[in-house]
């Protein structure tokens, strides 16, 4: 898409943010004050990790689970250290159950008691209590720190609040503690980056502005959005990231723009105007292309991805709306001041009369094709680990070492068996009461084609605790109301339901345990209806989820990217050639991400904990966000070119004088993006962290090595063939 210089619908829009500047900025100032107020409280009212794949049979189990055999909502461990103490002895646990009185008189406390689960080691200086509470998840997160102000430590021991609760209570603040950290860190540093792109004070100050009120206009909606729907506590990252990243950069084109305009238009309403019809049209197009990167996560049907996607789209439209209104506004505001309070002058100067764009250019399409060859191998090889990825679901391995839940976590898994804490639940529904013999005698054939599948290591119900009896004893003993209470009451059956428990021989998180539960489900009964839940089973599904969609999202945002391309440049190889070298750059920071995440290469340096896996939800996310970024630049520098190949009619020249406009822009943008996304690598959520080194990756690949050198390269080998398309694409 070419900026036109004509006075169109964009121009007639300058005028009128020109005409009613005062106004418009003092409403956007005002809307901005009042989101602040809420921005800041939205990681307290986020309650969920959106990783829970809805609508999935694993899903329908859990809640079979809590509505008809009565299983706890939720539950909190509290885990026990002691250097001096015996733990496993009477006194010492009798201790630990007299400190949590004050706990247990709670009305949302349904039983409190020492963990049952087998140990891995002996340690006598560690014991471990579940709390099982009556209470959801987002009712426990609002009494949670209460509870932790109930719960008291025994003298001599110390304590680690573990669970999903306290894991998603300390994202919450990690979260707030990540969102002042990068600001801390990525706005210092864009400030100075935009004073040495500009040269003024007040040139640089506004993009910031227009980043941090996208930021924050976004997260007062989403507040409120919170009232209605739940949403994923990894929200408030992306928003920020990108917030900050694109408001930014979009206020960087328009800046840019207007001081252009300044010196050829007679007046300020003109020049803003033109900036407006210019790079204010160019913002519009940019930001429907990151939006169609954005709409793509839709066909990935999980809660967090879904989340994502409207922070995302929320958070890009509003960058959009106050590049085209505010920031023209304010620009009309100040005027020709916004060239006033001047830095680093001298440098100025020499960046204005730089002509190294064009030697760059020149020097890359002397030697086309041993640069393509090179730069081609050099990202294909950094994609290679991806064929080795492991993609996992993060758990409290998304904080870091020195948080509470994360320590209490991987105190449990050292110490304790975690097949036997995380197995997989089996929910069975029978077509009669399951204290019938004719449903006794089904359940007990299902335990027995259980017990035959390789990878089982034990499978119990209520009839194994019952002694295993005929299925004539069992019902016998199941009509005493003793028998029976206790069987409900350990939420083993209930009417038509109950739960078998799997232990399978590999660890929750393996892929020997993944393919049991697969395996497991093939061997279900038609008499019977079975669920298979539990830790394994939701990740199974929750991956499922992904691959099913993975193929449509990228389908749709390559066909999506290539059309519209095709319809910006009437060319053919243009639009191939920009997706080819998308996936390269998306492959080779896919891989950085794998080799740094996985393989835990510069882990130490990053201050990053090696999980030996990449967080299921990476790939898509960085897949769509920077497949967007990256067609902006394309479009962005391969219109400059089009308009150049236009005029003189030749491809090298024309390759070399649109790099040479193009270049200084781009590569401050990318600068820009770089600072703030780079800024999070540096926070404590790994999942943030992994983002920012995609991310990170991915806009250095593309505003470097494709942008810079394979860009020009291809157009050199390509020639004249670049701007081919048939006769019926071309039109008259």
């Amino acid at each position: 898409m070419r900026e036109i210089n004509k006075k169109g619908l964009f121009w007639h829009w300058g005028i009128k943010m020109y005409k009613f500047r005062w106004a418009i900025a003092i409403f956007w100032i005002l809307l901005f004050i009042l989101s602040a107020f809420f921005a800041q409280r939205l990681p307290d009212r986020l309650n969920d990790s959106g990783l829970n794949p809805r609508g999935s049979e694993s899903d329908i189990g859990v809640s079979l689970m809590k509505k008809e055999l009565r299983s706890s909502p939720s539950t909190i461990t509290i885990v026990y250290t002691s250097r001096k103490l015996d733990l496993t002895s009477e006194k010492a646990m009798r201790d630990i159950i007299e400190s949590l009185d004050k706990l247990k008189k709670q009305k949302y406390v349904e039983k409190i008691q020492i963990n049952k689960t087998p140990r891995l080691i002996v340690d006598k200086g560690i014991q471990s209590v579940v709390v099982e509470l009556k209470l959801n998840n987002e009712e426990a997160l609002n009494n949670f720190p209460e509870m932790k102000r109930l719960i008291r430590k025994p003298q001599g021991m110390d304590t680690y609040v573990d669970g999903e609760i306290a894991t998603i209570h300390e994202v919450q603040l990690a979260t707030k503690h990540d969102m002042a950290k990068s600001e801390k860190i990525g706005l210092p540093i864009a400030l100075i980056v935009l004073l040495f792109i500009f040269g003024t004070l007040w040139a640089a100050i506004l993009p910031l502005l227009v980043g941090l009120m996208s930021v924050s206009l976004t997260m007062g909606i989403t507040y409120y959005l919170t009232g209605y729907y739940s949403l994923s506590n990894f929200l408030p990252n992306i928003v920020m990231m990108l917030g900050l990243a694109i408001g930014v950069d979009y206020a960087l084109f328009l800046v840019s723009r207007f001081r252009e305009e300044l010196k050829r238009q007679q007046s300020v309403g003109d020049a803003v105007a033109m900036a407006t019809q210019t790079a204010g049209q160019s913002v519009i197009f940019s930001g429907f292309a990151v939006l169609i990167g954005m709409f793509g996560m839709l066909f990935i049907k999980l809660p967090i991805i879904y989340s994502l996607c409207l922070g995302g789209v929320l958070v890009v439209f509003s960058a959009m709306i106050l590049s085209c209104t505010l920031l023209p506004s304010l620009l009309g505001i100040f005027g020709h001041h916004i060239n006033s309070l001047q830095v680093f002058p001298g440098t100025q100067k020499k960046l204005e009369n730089s002509i190294m764009w064009e030697r760059i250019a020149n020097s890359v399409m002397k030697k086309p094709a041993i640069l393509a060859i090179l730069i081609s191998t050099l990202l294909i090889s950094l994609m290679l680990p991806i064929f080795r990825m492991k993609v996992g679901v993060p758990t409290t391995e998304v904080l870091p070492p020195a948080y509470e839940s994360r320590k209490g976590a991987e105190l449990l898994k050292g110490n304790y068996d975690v097949r036997k804490s995380s197995p997989l639940y089996i929910i069975v529904k029978a077509k009669e009461n399951v204290t019938e013999v004719a449903s006794i005698r089904k359940i007990k054939k299902l335990e027995e084609k259980i017990r035959q599948i390789h990878g089982v290591l034990e499978v119990q119900s209520y009839i194994d605790i019952l002694g295993n009896r005929t299925p004539e004893e069992t019902s016998h003993l199941l009509e005493l109301k003793g028998t029976h209470d206790r069987m409900q009451n350990e939420n083993l059956l209930r009417g038509n339901f109950a739960l078998l428990t799997v232990v399978p021989r590999s660890k929750p998180d393996s892929a020997e345990s993944s393919d049991l539960v697969n395996r497991i489900r093939n061997k279900s009964m038609s008499q019977l209806e079975t669920y298979v839940t539990g830790q394994t089973a939701l990740r199974v599904d929750l991956i499922d989820r992904i691959n099913s969609g993975l193929p449509l999202m990228m389908l749709f945002i390559i066909i999506v990217t290539y059309s519209i391309l095709l319809s910006a440049f009437k060319s053919v190889l243009i639009p191939l050639k920009a997706v080819i070298m998308n996936v390269l750059s998306l492959g080779a920071s896919l891989g950085i991400v794998v080799i740094v995440f996985q393989y835990g290469w510069l882990a130490d340096f990053l201050n990053i904990t090696s999980t030996g896996y990449v967080s299921v939800i990476m790939p898509v996310t960085i897949f769509c966000i920077v497949f967007g970024i990256s067609m902006d630049y394309e479009v962005f520098l391969i219109s400059r070119i089009k308009e150049e190949y236009d005029k003189l009619g030749d491809n090298v020249k024309s390759t070399a004088i649109g790099l040479q406009k193009t270049g200084r822009l781009i590569s401050s943008a990318a600068l820009i993006l770089l600072v703030v996304v780079g800024s999070f690598i540096f926070t404590n959520i790994e999942i943030t962290k992994a983002l920012g080194v995609g991310l990170f990756c991915a806009i250095f690949i593309d505003a470097t090595l494709i942008r810079i050198i394979l860009v020009p390269a291809l157009m050199k080998l390509l020639g004249p063939a670049n701007w081919w398309a048939p006769r019926w694409i071309i039109g008259k």
